[in-house]
């Protein structure tokens, strides 16, 4: 399934993404204490729970390695990373990312 079908599947299901509330289902999709689940993706837990909360946005390069971490697309997750910062800043832009 391609990067952008799989998104937008989900967001058609459920609503806008957000890329602490994409960890946080699927964290709880999987049993997942936030001990664990911060333990398999290799971060802290406060950190973790910072970025379910969306009190932290994670760089790029965060979450293509959440994302590798994960087996979900590296572009998607990027997309979903950038769109938070953006609308943290007030900027409500949609993101698509090509590959060059």
């Amino acid at each position: 399934m391609s990067t952008k079908s799989y998104f937008e599947k989900l967001e058609r299901q459920y609503g806008s993404l957000t890329f602490g509330g994409l960890l946080k289902a699927w964290r709880e999709g999987e049993e997942m204490s936030q001990t664990a689940f911060a333990k398999r993706i290799g971060l802290s837990v406060q950190n973790l729970n910072d970025l379910e909360k969306g009190r932290r946005i994670p760089s790029p390069t965060r979450a293509a390695r959440i994302a590798k971490k994960l087996g979900l697309p590296e572009a998607g997750m990027i997309e979903l990373a950038l769109r938070d910062s953006l609308n943290k800043e007030g900027f409500h832009y949609d993101v698509k990312l090509e590959s060059a």
